[in-house]
């Protein structure tokens, strides 16, 4: 099941200049001299105002010295075409190349080891760093993949993390997540022993979803990225701990972690739409530096920004609707809006009977920690659209019998609302319109939706 959209490469620039060979209208380029302090993600926000998320390249950012690509994943129609398939289809297509993972391959040579850099030569000052918001700490790396293999298995894990530069050959980061890398490095201190990791800044795009993969503990996300490929992960073995990383990425680190050695950072603009100064402070030491002869910075623009949000989301959201749809075949549609960060969720679902909606909604808040909030609504409302499931709530929902709450459960480190020992409560809204409703939809005959489209292009008004 080979990317033929954009051919076999698994490189980011091949990715970059073939979209924009093939969808030039989505792609906006700025030649213009930009600041490093927040201009990138000011421009995205101007954007995203205007109802636009094109991948963004900007060629001059202040002394970078490198092109910077970002806003490549605030599009669903665009991760659509990396599948082949429309935004309707994404969540069955990632599923289907999630679900046949292929191990990675080993290779001699790759552009990362075009320039490696040790001992005394090794200096932060070569790796590309943007300040995102006014309220951030500093510049930080947002495209962080720490890769580590766990000390007793040997298995591989891939997660993110923010990171800011601590001193020349050393980041401050947060294993917030509190994840599989978190379960590794309290491994690694039992033995005695600091965790050797790798840090991915920059690659191509289905290598970036599938580190957002949440798989079982023993699991690699590289041979889940060969599934999304279609083919195995290239990869090379960094000159120290030998841990294998992308042949083609942009920028490699690699160094280890310490359980007993911190370091102060943050705050930092999280998905919360909030400043999080809540973190692990934990510190990477460096031993090695590498990077390609011609690097991009490929940034993901932090905040409740479309782009950091979808990223993180989709490979939980089509794991979720392949989950919910196998057990409940009521359930027709799933989506994970925006607007609610990562605490909101919508499911449409054709009801057979009464508290269906509500074993589904269970089974949500269930399954995925970070869910505080989910709304069940009939099929023939569209989840993708915020105005059509408020409408739902509002002609269907009765809060004395169509709600329910559970409380103290464990929720997002990152939620500013959450209590100090980081648990959460979650609601249920159900916003079917059940047995015994009576209201029937006022609706346009098809012909007189098509005689209006008809007059409007007349008109010169695309409908």
């Amino acid at each position: 099941m080979a990317n033929t959209l954009y051919g076999a490469s698994q490189d980011f620039h091949d990715f970059a200049a073939e979209y924009r060979r093939q969808h030039p209208d989505d792609v906006l380029t700025i030649d213009t001299a930009l600041s490093a302090d927040q201009d990138v993600t000011a421009l995205i926000d101007r954007l995203a105002a205007n109802g636009r998320q094109p991948m963004l390249i900007c060629n001059s950012v202040g002394d970078l010295g490198v092109p910077v690509a970002s806003n490549v994943f605030a599009s669903r129609e665009r991760l659509a075409r990396l599948f082949g398939t429309t935004s309707a289809g994404l969540h069955d297509a990632f599923q289907a190349r999630a679900n046949a993972p292929i191990e990675p391959r080993y290779v001699d040579s790759g552009a990362i080891l075009d320039e490696v850099y040790e001992g005394e030569a090794l200096d932060l000052a070569r790796l590309p760093m943007l300040k995102h918001f006014a309220s951030d700490r500093g510049p930080y790396v947002t495209n962080a993949v720490i890769i580590a293999d766990d000390p007793v298995t040997g298995v591989a894990n891939l997660s993110y993390h923010r990171s800011m530069r601590h001193a020349r050959q050393a980041l401050a980061t947060s294993l917030h997540s509190r994840g599989h890398l978190w379960r590794m490095l309290q491994t690694a201190r039992e033995r005695g022993q600091a965790l050797p990791v790798a840090m991915v800044i920059g690659a191509h795009p289905l290598f970036m979803l599938a580190a957002a993969a949440r798989l079982p503990y023993g699991s690699d996300e590289r041979a889940l990225a060969g599934g999304l490929f279609g083919a195995p992960l290239e990869l090379v073995r960094t000159p120290r701990h030998g841990i294998g990383v992308p042949a083609c990425a942009e920028f490699v680190l690699e160094g280890s972690i310490d359980a007993n050695d911190h370091a102060e950072e943050g705050p930092f603009g999280e998905f919360s739409g909030y400043s999080s100064d809540r973190s692990t402070n934990n510190l990477l030491r460096l031993d090695t530096l590498m990077r390609r002869r011609d690097p991009w910075l490929v940034d993901i623009v932090g905040g409740n920004y479309a782009e950091h949000l979808t990223l993180a989301r989709l490979p939980r959201e089509a794991e979720m609707s392949e989950k919910l749809k196998a057990r409940f075949p009521a359930v027709t549609a799933v989506h994970y809006p925006n607007s609610g960060t990562h605490f909101h969720c919508y499911v449409a679902l054709n009801q057979s009977r009464d508290g269906e909606a509500r074993q589904i909604m269970l089974a949500l808040l269930g399954w995925d920690p970070y869910l505080k909030t989910v709304i069940a609504v009939d099929s023939d409302v569209d989840v993708v659209d915020d105005s059509q499931v408020l409408w739902a709530l509002a002609t269907h929902f009765q809060p004395h019998r169509d709600q329910f709450v559970i409380d103290g459960l464990p929720g997002s480190p990152l939620d500013p609302s959450s209590s100090i020992d980081g648990t959460t409560s979650r609601m249920a809204l159900d916003a079917t319109r059940g047995a015994g409703f009576d209201g029937i939809r006022a609706r346009i005959d098809d012909s007189a939706l098509a005689r209006a489209c008809e007059l409007l292009v007349k008109q010169g008004r695309q409908p």
